[in-house]
């Protein structure tokens, strides 16, 4: 908690004109960034490129003071990085299609842990996005996934938070998976078929 609030403090210095709050924070969360762009991209290099960018970034967001994550800046900064990485590989037509049949299952994606770099930085960028697809579901059926998904209720618990029956909790679900996949398909988010 304490490093969260001295990164809001220093990321407002910056934003003040302190011009040795930003060299602070990247000394900081150097290592950390590093680290997580190198397990990505597995060339220093590159590394290195990503990191620049990333900061070039984040210079450009607090100074048209557009940033509002405040005492969430090394996450806000890991996103940005992450993007980055995603873009390199794009750029490099080096990002791998899943293959799929019509049973494809998003949650299968978000849940399996045994992929390999690249297409874990897909089921990454899958996981971010999905927020914003979520979002488009009628209230009732994104409260029931939320609860499932995100906070791995048991859909008995799900019962009795918002007082239906569990029966009704699990049409909600599948409802809401059905929705899901046809506002994917009516934003033509690609995930099947090479």
């Amino acid at each position: 908690m304490e490093a969260q609030l001295d990164d809001s403090i220093l990321v407002r210095d910056y934003i003040s004109g302190d011009e040795a709050a930003l060299e602070i924070l990247i000394k900081k969360h150097n290592q950390r960034i590093t680290s997580f762009i190198y397990s990505k991209v597995l060339d220093r290099d590159i590394t290195e490129d990503i990191f620049q960018d990333t900061f070039i970034k984040v210079i450009k967001t607090l100074k048209r003071g557009r940033y509002s994550e405040e005492g969430k800046f090394l996450p806000w900064v890991m996103r940005i990085a992450h993007n980055l990485i995603i873009d390199h590989f794009r750029r490099n037509k080096r990002m791998p299609k899943f293959e799929g049949n019509d049973d494809f299952n998003i949650f299968s994606v978000i849940g399996d842990d045994k992929l390999n770099v690249e297409k874990q930085l897909i089921k990454e960028q899958i996981d971010s996005d999905l927020g914003l697809l979520i979002d488009e579901l009628p209230d009732d059926q994104k409260e029931v996934l939320l609860m499932r998904i995100y906070r791995d209720m048991s859909f008995k618990e799900i019962s009795e938070n918002t007082g239906v029956s569990i029966n009704t909790a699990l049409g909600r679900m599948r409802y809401a998976l059905i929705n899901l996949r046809k506002i994917i398909n009516k934003h033509k988010i690609v995930l099947t078929n090479s």
